[in-house]
């Protein structure tokens, strides 16, 4: 059996953390993780994130019912930056998109949109 390794929030008490598709590979978008957000992820099973603009804990599709299944966390080599292997379900972006990372720098569309946010946040 081994330890777990020490995550070093930031000066914030925070950290980023990328979802990735744990099948295709797909970065689906990235967020921000409190020490009770990994906690609540690692007991659950369910991708938990802590909202900066909101000041709270929040579950990923709570709200939308576009859940993370985490299968798997990793941590970096600087033990600053988690990732999230997850299996998605719906899209992971509040904008409607499979990807947050949806267009590219000069605005080009690249991205799938899979549902209407009017529908689902009303």
């Amino acid at each position: 059996m081994t330890d777990d390794v020490e995550v070093e929030f930031g000066a914030d008490g925070l950290v980023p953390a990328v979802a990735q598709d744990a099948d295709s590979g797909e970065v689906l978008m990235l967020a921000y993780v409190s020490p009770e957000a990994l906690e609540r992820t690692r007991e659950t099973g369910r991708a938990h994130y802590y909202s900066r603009s909101r000041e709270e804990l929040w579950e990923k599709g709570a709200t939308s019912g576009h859940t993370q299944a985490v299968g798997e966390i990793r941590v970096d080599c600087d033990a600053d930056t988690l990732l999230y292997l997850v299996d998605q379900a719906g899209g992971a972006c509040h904008t409607g998109h499979r990807s947050c990372f949806h267009r590219t720098v000069n605005g080009d569309h690249v991205g799938e949109r899979v549902f209407d946010p009017d529908e689902v946040y009303g």
